[in-house]
């Protein structure tokens, strides 16, 4: 049997290592390939062969990752950063295989919060208000200043005493008031929405430390979303951030690829994951989700390589334990 393999990009964060933690939890015979702008990193012990490559930016990306798919016979390629999913996408007829990923012109504008207001604004699907720091004239009554291309919780100011201070390369929006939720939903390869969860959350250095599963706002989010997918190119599994206010819901970040909390979704009736390798790779028909109540934590834990040092490092053959 030829077995058309996986590759994972970004196996050294969150999002990559819960895409690792879930395909392995499938049990298919197909080999993980992990790559990585580092050799060695927390998602090694999950590939089953790893490869240290280029910026997503780099013009030698696209290449490198044409010979690695070639040499390893990669069927799907799963990109887990912003970057890789846009230059992934504006090259995609490159690539010797399927790309999970949306469109080209979807993965430019995720990467700038305020190209994406911009893109949301035409068709009046909600987002935060934002303005330039150059165009600001006080219009709102507090602010939060972020990096437009930023990620995590990063260069984040709120209520700064100058905003018009700040260059544009930053955005101001609207500070908005409420319980923040993130939403994943899956679009089919058919271009219908399939399903959602939502959290309700709390973060630590940008990543989702505490999730509880909330079903309030899901009509509310599903005409966001269906308004989204009528007018852009959204595939596979994308995730909303937002605000619950006295407006409603409003977003205010759109991730274009699978997001950070994969592996809790998973646990609770949303493989988007499972989702992506089905339709993606294997050409199955994907079972609609039962997601059901529940709560997550986040914690650290260690992998361990007794006698290995760090430039021995390799892949899932190694010998390690976790603790």
């Amino acid at each position: 049997m030829n077995l058309k393999n996986i590759l994972v990009t970004g196996i050294g964060g969150v999002v990559g290592q819960g895409i690792l933690r879930n395909i392995s939890d499938m049990r298919l015979l197909n080999d993980i390939i992990g790559i990585n702008t580092i050799k060695v990193s927390a998602g090694n012990h999950l590939c089953d062969k790893v490869y240290e490559v280029p910026f997503a930016y780099d013009p030698s990306y696209i290449g490198t990752i044409e010979k690695i798919c070639v040499d390893e016979n990669v069927g799907l390629i799963i990109p887990s950063t912003d970057y890789e999913s846009y230059y992934l996408a504006k090259h995609r007829s490159q690539l010797p295989c399927v790309l999970a990923s949306c469109s080209e012109e979807v993965t430019n504008f995720s990467l700038d919060k305020y190209l994406n207001y911009q893109a949301f604004a035409k068709y009046s699907i909600p987002f935060a208000k934002s303005v330039l720091p150059s165009d600001y004239q006080n219009e709102f009554e507090k602010i939060i200043i972020k990096p437009r291309e930023g990620r995590g919780s990063r260069g984040i100011h709120i209520n700064p005493d100058n905003p018009k201070s700040f260059s544009d390369s930053n955005l101001i929006q609207e500070y908005l008031e409420g319980d923040e939720l993130t939403t994943t939903f899956y679009i089919r390869i058919d271009g219908s929405l399939h399903g959602l969860i939502t959290f309700k959350r709390e973060l630590e250095q940008g990543n989702t430390s505490k999730a509880e599963v909330v079903f309030d706002y899901d009509e509310e989010i599903s005409l966001i979303i269906k308004k989204m997918i009528k007018h852009y190119g959204y595939k596979g599994s994308c995730n909303i951030q937002s605000k619950v206010t006295n407006r409603g819901v409003i977003p205010f970040e759109i991730n274009s690829r699978i997001s950070g909390t994969n592996s809790v979704r998973a646990q609770f009736g949303f493989p988007d994951v499972a989702y992506t390798v089905q339709e993606y790779l294997l050409g199955q028909s994907i079972t609609l989700p039962k997601v059901n109540k529940g709560t997550a934590l986040r914690m650290i834990f260690d992998v361990i390589y007794p006698e290995i040092s760090l430039k021995q490092i390799d892949n899932n053959k190694d010998k390690f334990y976790i603790h």
